[in-house]
This record gives structure tokens, C-alpha cells and sequence, in this order.
């Protein structure tokens, strides 16, 4: 009888103490990116791409996109500061630095950490957005202010140019 309750308890000691398997998956919320989207201003419903487009955040050296020709980008703010700036050049001629076209675009905000899980750690929501601009080569942009950023399935900001 003795054996049987040893048997018992450890089979439910056992039991209890098993722990849910925990991973993180691509489905797994994630910090998001702020998403532009560039128009054509003459014709607002269109997507217009920006030729030779480089994005450099400041205070880096290295460029997220170098040269590109595309009409949206997804770019990361910093988690640890409350502002983001980025210098966003363009060139539609030919290449050479004489003629690039420089923006400025700053984004202040206020972060908040949600917890996802064990494995997955946190993800950080972006809130109280303050968009501005040197206006360079944007004509527009629309909104300048967001109440949050806590996903990335649909652009957060229109630029037209």
C-alpha cells in the first residue's frame, strides 16, 4: 500500500510540475516598424515609386535601404529613445550626389513594453506619434500625428511627392 502512494505522488508531483512548451513564433507580435507609402501628389490615389531611394537613420553610418526604387518602406524607430530621425535621400536623374534630394523626417513618441510571453520576451508599441518633416522632397504627408503604432498589416504614413 506503502508503494502504491509513492507511486502516487510522484506520479502527480510529475504531473504538476510540467511546464506548457513556450515558443515564439512568426506569428508572434513583434515590435513594429513604421510603414510611408509614397504617392503621387499631382494624382493622390496613385503609388508613385521614389527612384534611388537610401534611408539613414541618424547618428548611423550604414543605410537600411541603398538605391532603392520602391513605393513603400518599413522603417524601425528606436526603443530606447523618444525620437527617431531619419534621412531619407532620393535621386531621379542619375546617380550622382550633385543631385540627391535630402529630407529630414522626424518622429517623436512615447514607448510602452508589452509583455508577450517567456520565450518571446517583449514588444514595444509606439504611442503619441509627432511626425515632422524639413520638407525637402516631400510636398506632403499625411497624418502628423498618431495615437499608436502597434502593428504593421497597413501603412501608417502617406507621403506625396
Amino acid at each position: 500500500m506503502k508503494k502504491h502512494l509513492l507511486y502516487l505522488f510522484l506520479f502527480v508531483f510529475i504531473l504538476i510540475s510540467c511546464e506548457k512548451d513556450d515558443f515564439c513564433t512568426k506569428e508572434t507580435p513583434k515590435t513594429p516598424k513604421l510603414i510611408l507609402r509614397f504617392y503621387d501628389n499631382t494624382n493622390p490615389d496613385a503609388l508613385k515609386e521614389v527612384e534611388l531611394l537610401s534611408v539613414i537613420a541618424q547618428g548611423i553610418t550604414d543605410s537600411l535601404f541603398a538605391g532603392e526604387q520602391t513605393d513603400s518602406i518599413a522603417i524601425p524607430l528606436n526603443t530606447e529613445a523618444l525620437e527617431t530621425v531619419y534621412i531619407l535621400k532620393t535621386n531621379t536623374v542619375d546617380g550622382n550626389i550633385i543631385n540627391n534630394k535630402i529630407e529630414t523626417f522626424t518622429i517623436k513618441y512615447t514607448v510602452e513594453d508589452i509583455f508577450i510571453s517567456r520565450a518571446c520576451g517583449f514588444k514595444t508599441v509606439f504611442n503619441n506619434l509627432e511626425i515632422t518633416s524639413d520638407n525637402g522632397w516631400f510636398i506632403s504627408f499625411t497624418p502628423a500625428t498618431l495615437t499608436s503604432i502597434n502593428n504593421q498589416t497597413n501603412a501608417h504614413i502617406k507621403v506625396y511627392h
